[in-house]
């Protein structure tokens, strides 16, 4: 399904075509974040500091979005986060929006997952990728306020040992997979505690590989991943069930867009997402594009 556009306007010849016109937001957010309002270095600096379509950016006039490839579904559609389809390719444009940049103005790089949370300076403006916003990664990147609130789900095959767990105990002796680097292998650790060593992947495509060939038991995705692979990709497996809720200083886990440290952008960005979570945008593209986690049971 392509995103719909938040504001109404004529069709212009762009590959974006389908996003419509943003004068209106852009009006708009050029009151929200006066420099009156603005917390941190919006405060401080000149009164055009999140004015629409004026930001400084890497590149003056565009929007440098950065995310993995390839890009998964329920996240992106068709491996092509410029189509606007997917919850994190509408969420980028949505908030493109609210900054003043219509889609012809978004330019998407791709960044790997562990590069883009990575000290050092950044060729994206922001980068969204399901990353979860932690202490141990704000001392390294920025993050915009949470634009999804997350849970981590165990996968396995329907004919597997895992596939009959009722709860955690019973999945601490099998042999558990999850992606490098994310907080669903922190989940894994923190919530399963298993006997033997998990397995680490580099991906979520060869820890669905794995599973497929018998290496690890089960494997464990965010929820909405879970749903995606098992109605989608992988023939007989199920979601066994939710591990409990992850929480942090900062409150339950939450994916968040990562911006360069100290980022003159953050601001501006977080007032975006916050925009959107008043005005209902994000409710409505979680429903749209992200299954109900109520259909999973809840593993304790």
């Amino acid at each position: 399904m392509p995103l719909r556009p938040r504001t109404r306007g004529p069709l212009t010849a762009s590959p974006f075509v389908r996003l419509g016109a943003v004068a209106a937001s852009a009006v708009l957010l050029a009151t929200a974040c006066s420099p009156e309002e603005a917390p941190g270095p919006v405060a401080e600096g000149d009164a055009a500091a999140c004015e629409p379509g004026a930001l400084p950016t890497l590149t003056d006039g565009t929007l440098t979005v950065g995310t993995d490839s390839p890009a998964y579904p329920p996240w992106f559609v068709g491996d092509d986060p410029a189509n606007g389809e997917g919850f994190e390719s509408a969420v980028a444009y949505a908030v493109a929006e609210e900054l003043g940049y219509p889609a012809e103005q978004v330019e998407w790089t791709v960044v790997t997952f562990n590069n883009a949370i990575a000290p050092g300076p950044k060729d994206y403006d922001f980068d969204v990728n399901q990353f979860s916003i932690t202490d141990e990664r704000r001392a390294a990147v920025d993050f915009s306020s949470p634009y999804y609130d997350v849970r981590q789900a165990v996968v396995a095959l329907s004919d597997g040992e895992a596939a009959g767990a009722e709860g955690l105990d019973d999945l601490r002796e099998l042999v558990i997979g999850a992606q490098v680097g994310t907080t669903s292998y922190d989940a894994l650790i923190a919530s399963i505690a298993p006997e033997q060593e998990p397995l680490v992947f580099n991906n979520n495509d060869d820890a669905k590989q794995a599973l497929e060939n018998g290496q690890v038991d089960a494997v464990v995705l965010d929820l909405p991943t879970a749903f995606y692979v098992t109605s989608a990709e992988l023939e007989d497996a199920e979601i066994v069930g939710q591990l409990p809720e992850a929480e942090s200083a900062s409150g339950d886990e939450s994916f968040g867009l990562v911006l360069d440290l100290d980022s003159p952008l953050t601001d501006c960005v977080t007032r975006a997402v916050d925009s959107l979570r008043e005005d209902g945008t994000l409710a409505e593209l979680e429903q749209e594009w992200l299954a109900d986690a109520a259909d999973a049971p809840e593993l304790s």
